[in-house]
């Protein structure tokens, strides 16, 4: 369903539209969810340097959490449960990718298509939670299965070619 994104003035309203709404990469007319993934990609490295992989994945977790709680109330607000501006599901569970992806532009690209791929199909149980968990944990949990299928994807092409 194609929804229209909300207005500057919306975003910056409350706090959580603005995550939720991946600081105003969510606000694209055209292609959000793939605007927040690529957002997510674009400001990983500014991440990275500041934390282990211990603490980056604590970070995630309450990154994730925070977003249930984002997209529930921006949702709420916006009489959509899983409206198109809300992106911080993909940008919290790409984040996650980079963290196991190997280093490499071509890796990374490769990170990127695989999980728009399984963002978008929603292979089982992406679908369930798409479909069926009308909440922002749905809205969260689907984009982190598509993270999973990304990261088992590039585990077996690393284990081909090596």
């Amino acid at each position: 369903m194609k929804t229209k994104p909300p207005s500057l003035h919306f975003l910056l309203s409350h706090p959580a539209h603005l995550v939720a709404c991946g600081f105003g990469s969510g606000l694209s007319p055209v292609a959000p969810g793939t605007v927040g993934t690529l957002f997510a990609w674009a400001s990983f490295p500014l991440l990275r340097p500041w934390m282990n992989d211990f603490e980056l994945l604590g970070f995630l977790l309450i990154c994730f959490i925070g977003g249930v709680l984002a997209a529930q109330r921006t949702g709420a607000d916006l009489g959509v449960v899983d409206h198109g501006s809300i992106v911080w599901d993909e940008i919290v569970p790409f984040w996650m990718v980079l963290v196991f992806c190997p280093a490499g532009g071509l890796w990374q690209s490769t990170a990127f298509l695989l999980f728009r791929l399984f963002d978008i199909v929603k292979p089982q149980p992406a679908r369930y939670f798409d479909e069926k968990v009308k909440n922002g944990f749905g809205v969260m949990t689907d984009d982190l299965i598509a993270a999973g299928y990304t990261l088992l994807v590039l585990a077996i092409f690393q284990f081909i070619l090596k």
